[in-house]
């Protein structure tokens, strides 16, 4: 979807695929027939923004073979879809039964990411369409945590400084200028908006930046104006933005609110939780741990990382972070001049939730899909932003 934003230029919106994730290129094709389309029929678009996820083997295929990356974008012209940024956060098995910590591996000091990231680059490029000049890639915050030391940020640094150098040949050779965002999330080695600052400084190259993730945002409590004004003032450049909320709960120590809680513990993905107390931010790798110990105070308000629905906050006595999410998006696109131009909807958690809450088959998620897009669409023409064709 795209949209005209008062200073004349366009701000793009998409919603990432890693919702159905497929590790081969005969599953991105069938992504796009199964769930992509259907999408975008029900909301009644010629033309539908998509932000893909390319597993390592899918990435691999289209980035050597001339034939396929022809057929995939003959694909995505064929079903009235556009892509103009990729998912390059998972390297591959998105799709397992526990992803949980592997989902940060490899990282950025191994060599595997940065060529995983440079193929990614070039599919991009070919996919973009004909109009369309700028891509963008999202990766993940350098790595997680723990076993990260002096070298291994070296090397990391290494790496994404030679990425910006191809990124910088890849624009003279195509015409397309395409950037990487560093996604931060709780628990990685860049955990918030403040912790991506130095790092990229470091690097200094104008073409890696930061993707901004109101779900991660809202987790590790930053105020959206304060995180966005400090990377203006050190002149990082957003990348792109997701669009996505976390659970929230107010009163984590009443029992109703832990059993409510207790629901969303599932055994696929991580979901950090974090409290703001008065001696700073204190959290757990995951929900089932806060829930389990006393590992966490319980007298403030709790945040999780898991992606909940835009459209639908959970039951109280649970809700969602979505006022982060308006406050970043005022911020980000509501100003004279957008802070960045591609918006990416990003809740992959549609069959993690609890199972009342889950989507049965693909119409429920395809209209649980469409009612996520129309509201970031409401969004942003409340801001003053004009739907295009």
């Amino acid at each position: 979807m795209r949209f005209r934003h008062p200073d004349g230029s366009t701000v793009h919106l998409a919603y990432c695929t890693n919702v159905h994730p497929a590790e081969t290129l005969d599953g991105v094709l069938a992504q796009l027939r199964d769930h992509c389309e259907p999408v975008r029929r029900r909301l009644g678009r010629d033309r539908l923004g998509i932000g893909l996820w390319l597993a390592r083997d899918a990435a691999h295929t289209l980035a050597t073979d001339p034939s396929a990356l022809r057929g995939l974008r003959t694909e995505l012209d064929r079903r009235g879809l556009e892509v103009v940024t990729l998912n390059g956060f998972p390297y591959q098995g998105f799709g397992a039964e526990e992803v949980k910590y592997r989902v940060y591996r490899p990282d950025w000091a191994d060599p595997e990411r940065l060529e995983h990231t440079t193929s990614l680059a070039r599919v991009l490029a070919q996919l973009l369409p004909d109009d369309v000049t700028e891509g963008s890639i999202s990766t993940l915050p350098l790595a997680w945590r723990t076993a990260y030391d002096d070298t291994r940020a070296a090397r990391a640094r290494t790496a994404l400084r030679t990425l910006g150098e191809r990124l910088d040949a890849l624009a003279e050779l195509t015409g397309r200028s395409l950037r990487v965002g560093l996604e931060p999330e709780p628990g990685c080695t860049v955990e918030t908006t403040a912790d991506a600052i130095g790092p990229l400084t470091a690097i200094d190259h104008d073409r890696i930046g930061i993707c901004v993730d109101t779900c991660h945002l809202a987790t590790s409590f930053e105020d959206a104006h304060t995180a966005l004004q400090a990377l203006a003032q050190a002149r990082v450049p957003i990348v792109k933005s997701q669009l996505s909320a976390a659970l929230h709960a107010e009163h984590p120590h009443l029992p109703d609110v832990r059993e409510a809680l207790a629901a969303f513990d599932e055994p696929r993905f991580l979901h950090q939780t974090r409290t703001a107390t008065a001696a700073g931010l204190r959290g757990t790798d995951d929900l089932g741990e806060a829930l389990k110990s006393d590992a966490l105070p319980d007298a403030s308000p709790w945040r999780s990382h898991f992606h909940v629905p835009l459209h639908a906050a959970p039951a109280a006595p649970l809700t969602s972070t979505l006022p982060v999410l308006k406050d970043a998006l005022t911020h980000l696109v509501g100003g004279a001049h957008p802070l960045t131009r591609h918006l990416e909807v990003e809740t992959y958690t549609w069959q993690a939730l609890p199972p009342a809450l889950r989507p049965r088959g693909r119409t429920q998620l395809a209209d649980g899909i469409a009612a996520e897009l129309t509201l970031a669409r409401d969004l942003l023409t409340h801001l003053g932003l004009k739907e295009l064709p």
